[in-house]
């Protein structure tokens, strides 16, 4: 069996493992996917994201464009795209329209609204907004007056954005906001600011276990909705990272369901939010020290994959030797994780051989999705 094939099994082993861990007749929705081609060279294809939503029983997802080479003027072309997608979708496929605020935003809005569309997509980073750009205002008047959610980057690449966000949204009552991955750029202003407000909603979309263990303390689970990031995020690690940490928070059966997909469901049918309960979750993360060790390694080693670079100071092999750390009754976790680390390990060492460079990032971001799985694993593993 070569390595490709391993790898392959090893992610049909964990796909199985999700669907058991999946409450019985579960409604899944995505609420962050996108198509098209980014300009970063990633790529998300309707037929690869309508199958993996089949093989993990997701029914809806909210889907918009990617920031695309022929994104001007006013992501015109890309916008036209996403409704078509959706329009081919059997209504699977919920479209955004994704604005740039230097072309014209609210016509291109409007334009797409009137075709269709069902929510606006703003990415602040990759299009240099400022949340104190005064032309966001018609923007998120218009999302309240059409009755339309926004969806607003709120990951990695900002300044603080908790105020102004908050002011954008007290200026425009009804409006309906959802705050990507979890808000980590400003997880601990944002939370303060919008923890129990109705309407404001978070996605689940962000790499670290850790991440969203601190943001369920923070935020009440009625406002949280699941996200996968496709494709930047794959399944079984999407769905995987959402279900152990909320179980490890201290979600019942109820709050679980709400977050894969009831909460997002409302959004979608127009139907009023949740009163918002509670955040779960404790202030305090205990794990055995051994996978606080193999965590601390896998996180030396993601921005080494995600910027292509090899394995030189050999963090693979430091998390591969604390596997052999008296288990003290996480075994079965610990060979999981082992069986992981030792695939991923030859995909990423084999990668650096590959000439072509787009096999060799493919293969990469496949040693990628075995580190993930790995290190979610590490921090969620009960005895």
């Amino acid at each position: 069996m070569t390595t490709q094939e391993r790898a392959q099994q090893l992610l049909a082993t964990w796909h199985d493992e999700v669907r058991r861990d999946l409450p019985a007749d579960v409604e899944i929705f995505d609420a962050h996917v996108h198509l098209g081609d980014d300009i970063d060279g990633m790529r998300g294809r309707p037929d690869e994201l309508l199958r993996m939503m089949d093989d993990y029983g997701v029914s809806r997802a909210f889907m918009f464009c990617l920031d695309e080479p022929d994104r001007q003027p006013a992501f015109r072309a890309p916008n036209d795209r996403t409704l078509a997608y959706a329009a081919q979708s059997n209504e699977r496929l919920i479209p955004f329209v994704r604005l740039d605020l230097n072309e014209e935003p609210v016509e291109e809005a409007t334009r797409c609204l009137d075709a269709g569309a069902r929510g606006i997509k703003l990415h602040p980073r990759a299009q240099l907004i400022s949340l104190e750009d005064e032309r966001l205002n018609p923007v998120f008047a218009l999302a309240a007056e059409r009755r339309v959610p926004i969806l607003i980057h709120g990951g990695r690449g900002l300044p603080p954005i908790a105020a102004h966000l908050q002011a954008l949204v007290e200026c425009c009552p009804g409006v309906q906001l959802i705050v990507a991955h979890a808000g980590i750029a400003d997880m601990a202003n944002l939370t303060s600011r919008f923890a129990g407000v109705r309407g404001v909603f978070f996605d689940t979309s962000t790499w670290s276990a850790v991440d969203l263990l601190d943001f369920y303390r923070q935020m009440p689970p009625e406002q949280i909705v699941y996200a996968s990031d496709y494709p930047y995020g794959r399944q079984p690690n999407s769905l995987l990272l959402a279900l152990r940490t909320a179980r490890f928070a201290g979600f019942g059966e109820e709050a679980v369901r709400n977050l894969l997909g009831r909460n997002a469901a409302r959004i979608a049918d127009g139907e009023e939010p949740l009163p918002p309960s509670q955040p779960l979750g404790g202030d305090e993360l205990t794990q055995p020290t051994f996978f606080a060790r193999i965590h601390q390694y896998l996180s030396m080693a993601v921005p080494l994959m995600w910027t292509r670079q090899p394995d030189t100071i050999g963090v693979l092999g430091l998390a591969l030797n604390t596997c052999d750390s008296p288990a003290n009754g996480y075994r079965e976790a610990t060979e999981q994780i082992r069986e992981l680390l030792t695939t991923a390990q030859t995909l990423w060492t084999d990668a650096g051989e590959i000439e072509n460079e787009a096999e060799r990032v493919a293969a990469t971001r496949f040693a990628f999705r075995l580190v993930h799985l790995a290190d979610i694993v590490s921090v969620t593993a009960r005895a």
